[in-house]
């Protein structure tokens, strides 16, 4: 690729070989601001799969971490799944192997392992039923009070749903490193500084156990497509947002005239700016690297998530 090659020139250049390629990009909200606005479509993780298999497209260039795109190939083992960058991880997701959870499962024979829908391909093979942040609550619900719970990976969503059902599910101690960084203190510096705002709240985020702050009359707590629906939908004009900051790029496009305010000059992943325009061309030229979910491992972690999807 010729390094004169403008930002310009290269959009120009992916439009065209996803014409020839019939190639569709799928794109999370905490990429790039350039790439979320040259995706096909735009969601979160588990949206974007689910778009993945309705689409006809012969190739799914997946701008996320490599979970993500795990995900699409399970979902669409038809499909040639590709990334910018398969060095982009997830602390969150990496936290966890199913090795670990075959030791819980020997410890707590008839046990439930619910696992949200940010994990590896080998830990939702090893799981019973996958949840989103989004359907968390209904998918917990549907399991008898008399099952023991392990939640995993992540400890403070899996603190929010505890304070939300009164289970005493066991939660594995993993976490966001973006989210790990909102903690208690941080929503009452937020709230004390901006009296008028809504505070949304991601449930990865540190704070999501402390019923004080869930009680706060300005605080609400939404998966990342339920904070776009809030700010839409609100007659507020100003917003403190809890999560990656790069979703603000897109409230502001939908959201004119409204204010949003990232709750930390860190929320950012770094492990999602891996991707960039220029690796996305390379990666519409090249048709890689490929993430494909085979075989065996494929059929088992597929059953965690098709249970979810019946629900």
């Amino acid at each position: 690729m010729s390094e004169q090659m403008t930002a310009e020139s290269m959009v120009k250049e992916i439009e065209r070989l996803k014409r020839e390629k019939n190639a569709v990009i799928l794109a999370h909200y905490y990429s790039r601001p350039e790439i979320q606005d040259i995706s096909d479509f735009l969601g979160d993780s588990l949206a974007l799969s689910q778009e993945a298999a309705r689409t006809e497209a012969d190739i799914i260039l997946f701008c996320g971490v490599n979970f993500m795109a795990e995900t699409a190939s399970i979902i669409s083992p038809s499909k040639k799944v590709i990334v910018p960058d398969n060095r982009a991880g997830c602390s969150l997701a990496e936290s966890i192997d199913g090795e670990e959870i075959e030791q819980w499962r020997r410890e707590n024979p008839g046990g439930v392992v619910v696992s949200y829908v940010n994990t590896t391909a080998e830990v939702k093979a090893f799981t019973d039923i996958c949840c989103t942040s989004a359907n968390a609550l209904k998918v917990v619900n549907s399991i008898p009070q008399e099952k023991k719970i392990l939640f995993v990976p992540d400890k403070n969503l899996g603190a929010y749903i505890n304070l939300k059902t009164g289970r005493k599910m066991e939660l594995w101690q993993g976490d966001c490193c973006v989210h790990e960084r909102f903690d208690s203190e941080t929503v009452l510096e937020m709230a004390a500084k901006y009296p008028d705002a809504d505070i949304l709240i991601h449930p990865e985020s540190n704070c999501s156990g402390d019923p004080a702050i869930m009680a706060m009359p300005q605080t609400y707590y939404y998966s990342t497509a339920g904070m776009l629906k809030h700010v839409a939908e609100s007659d507020k004009r100003q917003f403190v947002i809890m999560t990656e900051k790069e979703i603000i790029h897109q409230m502001e496009k939908e959201n004119q005239g409204k204010e949003f305010i990232s709750a930390g000059s860190r929320a950012l992943c770094g492990q999602m700016k891996r991707n960039t325009l220029e690796k996305v061309l390379l990666a519409l030229q090249n048709e890689g690297p490929e993430i494909k979910v085979e075989g065996e491992l494929r059929e088992r972690a597929w059953k965690s998530i098709e249970k979810m999807l019946e629900l």
